[in-house]
């Protein structure tokens, strides 16, 4: 026997429930679908309980500069290990509790908790039942990629799906992937004690693309832990239960490793061949990013599971144009934002808006803003870093930046705004900026591109407007 509704929305995660919030505004006749963990990624395994343990390393890391400031007795601080990871699993708890009381804990029969697969376009197979639903919403996330040979050395290789149940800090970690989650927890850890060695097969750390930037974030990183760059990682037994990670001419023997390689798109298992549709050479579907429709289908595809902007923000976006779209009867086509990507490293890599790679160097003028003697963050201790602004030569529109600096996520949130609303840097540096604060970065490099650009009136200052 069938149930029919009206949508069916296959996951609970970010996206998913976004897309339920919405779905369930417009009809009653809806099921939303997840045998997995229930919590979301971000709660779970991703933005928060990474957070909490970067905070714990950045209060723990701030002793380093006690003594010049006058402060005595930063040596005697130690970590105990089995606490900080019980500290990150009870605030990570919270944040998942959070999630489930506010959505699958307070629904009915709408919420089944089984895997779904398509038997049919427009059929599913949810455990012993069947639902055929007029529109379907797949937000079915993602699975962190470790090789098949690496998964034969057991606990011993953990990926963010286990780093978090962890009861102890390990004596030594290889982390191989230096991109965002990779970044992040690698430094953290050392800044816990942990012997850490950073490994990427890429010459770029935080999936930065500007040269300029890539190099000074290696640089300053690269003081406080081993980086090695340019190279595939390699894995294989030790002594005394140890495993050596190689790369290159350079290898070292661990405790355990942390697999930071990419997602891969959680599709296979719901059985996508049968939904009617085409999928590229990735194994990815078609759609229309402005209304998450999968071809001409009654099909909507929403979160990390499309592999295109992996971040919360972006997912719930996703998730809402697909949850509106898919209770309409015409899908409606949304402007999508403009992207921000934060690292929270220390300091921390942002980029706004269109990436360096992105740019046409003919049509784009360039600063760069060295940290080095910036007021604000030399009284901090962080002076360390460079911002680069990018604006449209023609017309002064600012474009994006790249950047790696302290309280980048502020920064980054400031420029993004911006370039939102299509600001020029003429406009952008007649906004007051106050003294001393870390904003004041960014002053000199605007008025640089307004000079450059001869944006501003001939013979006065570019911060003053005339009346």
């Amino acid at each position: 026997m069938e149930q029919q509704v009206d949508v069916a929305i296959i996951g609970a995660g970010s996206a998913g429930l976004y897309a339920y919030a919405q779905v369930k505004r417009k009809t009653d006749s809806f099921v939303l679908i997840d045998g997995g963990e229930l919590g979301t990624t971000c709660s779970r395994v991703g933005c928060m309980p990474s957070k909490a343990l970067i905070q714990v390393a950045e209060d723990f890391h701030r002793r380093t500069i006690f003594a010049r400031e006058g402060i005595e007795g930063g040596d005697g601080l130690s970590v105990n290990g089995p606490d900080v990871m019980e500290h990150v699993q009870d605030l990570r708890d919270i944040f998942v509790d959070k999630v489930l009381s506010t959505t699958t804990d307070d629904m009915g029969e709408e919420f089944i908790p089984e895997y779904a697969r398509f038997i049919e376009p427009g059929l599913l197979q949810v455990g012993e039942r069947r639902i055929r639903a007029k529109r379907i919403v797949i937000a079915t996330g993602s699975t962190p990629v470790v090789p098949a040979p690496w998964k034969a050395f057991g606990d011993r290789v953990l990926t963010t799906d286990e780093i978090f149940e962890l009861e102890d800090l390990p004596r030594s970690l290889a982390v191989i992937g230096l991109g965002v989650i990779g970044l992040e927890l690698g430094q953290a850890f050392h800044r816990l004690g942990v012997e850490v060695t950073g490994i990427d097969q890429l010459e770029i750390i935080g999936n930065l693309d500007d040269p300029e930037v890539n190099k000074t974030a290696i640089q300053v990183i690269g003081k406080e832990m081993p980086i090695w760059l340019g190279q595939p990682a390699s894995i294989e037994e030790a002594d005394d239960g140890l495993l050596r990670v190689s790369a290159g001419d350079k290898s070292v023997e661990v405790e355990k490793v942390l697999v930071c390689i990419g997602r891969r798109p959680n599709l296979d298992s719901i059985g996508i061949e049968n939904a009617g549709i085409t999928l590229d050479e990735r194994g990815l579907p078609r759609y229309n990013r402005e209304t998450m429709q999968i071809e001409d289908k009654p099909l909507f595809i929403a979160g990390d599971v499309d592999g295109e902007r992996p971040v919360l923000h972006e997912a719930a976006d996703e998730g809402r144009i697909a949850g509106i779209n898919a209770a309409a009867d015409t899908p409606i086509a949304f402007r999508r934002k403009t992207p921000l990507y934060i690292t929270f490293s220390d300091p921390n890599i942002a980029m706004i808006g269109k990436r360096w790679s992105e740019l046409d160097p003919e049509r784009t003028l360039v600063t760069s803003v060295p940290l080095g003697m910036l007021g604000r963050a030399l009284i901090m201790g962080r002076n360390k870093g460079v911002i680069r602004l990018y604006a449209d030569k023609e017309t002064g529109v600012f474009l994006g930046a790249s950047m790696v600096a302290p309280h980048a996520e502020h920064l980054a949130h400031l420029l993004n705004w911006c370039q939102e609303q299509g600001l020029t840097v003429l406009q952008m540096v007649r906004m007051p900026f106050y003294h001393p604060v870390l904003e004041e970065a960014i002053q000199p490099g605007l008025r640089h591109l307004v000079a450059e650009g001869s944006f501003g009136p001939e013979g006065l200052p570019p911060d003053m407007e005339p009346l």
